[in-house]
């Protein structure tokens, strides 16, 4: 079943495009799991429709807001290598935190023109432990990036916030159990969270510009991975991610304390977020292999902040691998 697994590694690494928060990438662990010397490189194109309405006055001006997010593209590669019988390694870069909103003009909506972007990357480093009796331990760093810009209600304020570009590293440990017979894996990782330090700069027609530094959050989060086979040539597959959003916010000093003292933060998430993810592949011979899955994440209702305007989801993947040779 291993061509199998292989293609299941690909499927489950697209279904996470609409996660919680900023999130653009499941920093899944599956690359660990190849045989041998193993190298994969990965894109992704994504063209959201999300939209909503603003509160009607005199809470705001009211109206739609039409499509806010703009499409984006998504990068990775992944290399994993044994030392010896007991000890591998793996490098991964991926991009896993993103923001790209455009709120159309000519509408009521309040924040019509305004846009923000939001970019990370990330490069990690692991090391595995394997005990041979179908266990093993691994941990590693990661060394992250974050910048973010937003331009906010042109016509009136003329709001613009611009950081620069923050570099912090993070860990992350897990522990896994293989039974290769049955193509059985289930692996738990844990993410640490990520500490940035932006600079700031904030501009606005009524109150000029103001530098300053703000802590932000990127959050820790627990992945389970799971997959077994339950017929000859069948796999089943999944996951259950949670990640502690409730922890990130961005609320610079100028926005919060002279234009929209009171107001929610620039950002911000009230709920922690629990990611499901459930698929079944099936290997139709040497060369083909197709796969299904769905992805839920609740919708809680809560508010959350302009920027970052998404509250749960629905999905279904369909893929389908060829393989020929290596």
């Amino acid at each position: 079943m291993k061509k199998l697994a292989l293609a299941v590694a690909a499927l489950g690494a697209g279904t996470s495009a609409y996660a919680g928060g900023l999130e653009r990438t499941p920093q899944s662990m599956a690359v660990l799991f190849e045989e041998g010397r193993y190298l994969e490189f990965s894109f992704g194109y994504v063209a959201p429709d999300v939209s909503g309405f603003a509160p009607p006055p005199p809470v705001s001006t009211g109206g739609a807001s039409g499509s806010m997010l703009d499409s984006y593209s998504n990068l990775g590669f992944a290399y994993k290598a044994d030392l010896n019988e007991k000890l591998s390694y793996a490098v991964i870069f991926d991009q896993p935190y993103g923001a790209d909103t455009n709120y159309p003009t000519g509408t009521t909506n309040p924040f019509t023109g305004s846009t923000a972007q939001v970019r990370s990357n990330a490069l990690s480093g692991i090391l595995q432990y394997n005990t041979g009796t179908g266990t093993s331990i691994y941990g590693g760093l990661r060394a992250q990036s974050l910048q973010a810009e937003a331009s906010l209600f042109p016509s009136t304020a003329a709001y613009t916030i611009d950081s620069g570009t923050d570099y912090k590293l993070g860990y992350l440990v897990g522990a896994a159990y293989e039974r290769p017979d049955i193509a059985l894996r289930v692996a738990l990782t844990y993410h640490s969270e990520v500490t940035h330090d932006l600079d700031l700069t904030e501009n606005s027609i009524p109150f000029g510009t103001d530098v300053s530094t703000e802590e932000v959050t990127l959050p820790q989060a627990l992945n389970l991975e799971f997959q077994s086979g339950v017929a000859e040539d069948t796999l089943v597959f999944g996951s259950v991610r949670w990640v502690e959003w409730s922890e990130t916010e961005i609320n610079p000093v100028q926005y919060s304390t002279d234009l929209f003292s009171g107001f929610p933060p620039l950002v911000f998430f009230t709920d922690d977020r629990i990611t499901y993810n459930l698929g079944v592949g099936r290997r139709l011979n040497d060369t083909w292999s197709v796969l299904a899955s769905v992805g839920y994440e609740e919708n809680t209702g809560s508010a959350t902040g302009n920027l970052g305007p998404t509250d749960g989801f629905k999905s279904i993947s369909l893929g389908t691998v060829y393989t020929k040779d290596k």
